[in-house]
């Protein structure tokens, strides 16, 4: 008996190494199935919840560090921004003879300038409501016409003397008072005299506003004048409505756009009693600004240009 239970004890010193062995094989094997089925669970002393990211804008701004109420504006990209193309300047000229017509330029949301004319019936009521629109005034001087036309009251003719043409100058300018400018009503024999003309820059020069030269004929000497007297002047680019239909006001308009690209601004010239092309000249700003272009005047951008004279200083 004795020698029998010494060899059931030796038995079960046998067998409990290897019952151990088995338990240590099945842990590692469930362990090795959980780190199969979860991988991505394997620190699985960290109990912490996974951070997720907001992908929803924060309405407050306080998430980007921004005081509350702080909004974002997306900033267009480079591409996409509209590049200055040009700066157009709008005259409208034989303001005078009645206001009904002047009205609606008037109201234009944007800069343009008033050609009024001496001496015809509402030429001072005219230059009244210009100035109290805001809108840039000049003398728009008749002028002889080549054709022997009338150009109108106060007119500057070339058989004139030389007193004459600056007391007529002088005497206009004071009935249009607070003109920064002045240009010139027919004028297709009179802007070709380079007497007249000389006169009439000199006028303007001591008066301290700038020519514009209407160019109703194409030999007119204004320019070449100005040059020997060192003097700037402006030119018209286009007229708007030598036919006064909407298509034709939009064709020429077009054809001002593409001087100003090539030239940086370009001058057009209408009329005040064309109705047609103060409604197209609203309906089409909105346009004219979004392609790039500004609306501007002759003394704003000759103001412009001198303090950028001043800044190269």
């Amino acid at each position: 008996m004795p020698t029998t239970r010494h060899g059931h004890s030796r038995r079960r010193r046998n067998i409990l190494p290897l019952l151990y062995t088995a338990v240590v094989l099945v842990f590692l094997a469930f362990g090795t199935a959980i780190v199969i089925v979860h991988p991505g669970t394997a620190n699985v002393g960290d109990r912490r919840p996974a951070v997720q990211q907001n992908t929803h804008p924060d309405p407050s701004g306080t998430a980007a560090g921004q005081p509350p109420g702080a909004v974002q504006r997306p900033v267009p990209p480079a591409a996409t921004r509209t590049r200055p193309r040009g700066t157009l300047v709008f005259v409208i000229d034989d303001v005078g003879y009645n206001v009904w017509q002047l009205q609606p330029f008037l109201q234009l949301p944007f800069p343009v300038t008033l050609a009024v004319l001496p001496g015809v019936p509402h030429t001072d009521e005219a230059v009244r409501l210009v100035q109290a629109a805001g809108k840039e005034l000049l003398l728009h001087q008749p002028m002889e016409a080549i054709d022997g036309s009338d150009p109108g009251p106060r007119a500057i003719m070339t058989d004139m003397d030389d007193d004459t043409i600056r007391q007529t100058i002088r005497a206009n300018l004071a009935q249009v008072r607070g003109a920064v400018g002045i240009n010139n009503h027919m004028g297709s024999k009179a802007t070709s005299d380079t007497r007249t003309m000389t006169i009439v820059l000199d006028e303007a020069r001591r008066a301290g506003i700038y020519v514009l030269d209407s160019l109703t004929i194409g030999d007119s000497v204004i320019h070449s004048v100005a040059s020997l007297m060192r003097q700037t002047t402006w030119e018209r680019a286009v007229f708007l409505d030598n036919m006064p239909d909407k298509a034709s006001i939009l064709h020429y308009i077009n054809e001002g756009t593409k001087v100003a690209e090539k030239r940086g601004y370009a001058v057009m010239i209408g009329h005040v009693w064309s109705a047609e092309l103060a409604q197209t000249l609203s309906e089409l700003y909105p346009q004219l600004v979004e392609q790039g272009f500004s609306l501007s005047t002759i003394s704003r951008i000759m103001m412009d240009k001198d303090d950028d004279d001043d800044l190269g200083d």
